[in-house]
């Protein structure tokens, strides 16, 4: 019963997680702030971005490059922002159902170790009386040679 919901609980976390990213895209690209400090951080995408596709297509990397303008860069910053928030989410879905798996399958484990240990402690039950059965039925041929 508790694995569907927690499922779903990790499916509606994924799907609640796109939303919640368009609102602080939106937030974030008219805070004064965070579009200062974010530009910066959109610039650098911009030239690491260029200068990687100019290698991938041989060529020149020693030329300038021009800058986003402001807009440019801060709406570029508040996808990268929304995307890295979404990855984020996705990221620890899984790392959750890794480790909540990880626990299932342990506690398999030592349920199986559990019934191994109590079937082998039967098992040696059984021999014991198995054992005792044959002395006792030994005593009794003894008995039954001495009287015939």
């Amino acid at each position: 019963m508790i694995f569907p919901l927690m499922k779903l609980a990790t499916l509606a976390l994924r799907t609640l997680s796109k939303p919640v990213a368009n609102r602080l895209k939106k937030t974030a690209a008219h805070h004064p702030r965070f579009r200062e400090s974010i530009s910066k951080m959109a610039q650098l995408n911009h030239r690491f971005s260029v200068n990687l596709q100019r290698r991938i297509y041989g060529h020149a990397t020693d030329v300038e490059i021009r800058p986003l303008n402001e807009e440019k860069a801060v709406q570029a910053a508040s996808e990268m922002l929304g995307e890295f928030f979404i990855f984020g989410v996705g990221g620890a879905v899984v790392i959750f159902e890794v480790s909540r798996n990880a626990r299932s399958e342990e506690a398999k484990r030592k349920e199986e170790a559990r019934k191994e240990d109590e079937r082998r402690m039967k098992e040696e039950a059984i021999m014991s009386r198995i054992s005792g059965v044959e002395t006792r039925l030994d005593v009794i041929e003894e008995l039954l040679r001495g009287r015939g």
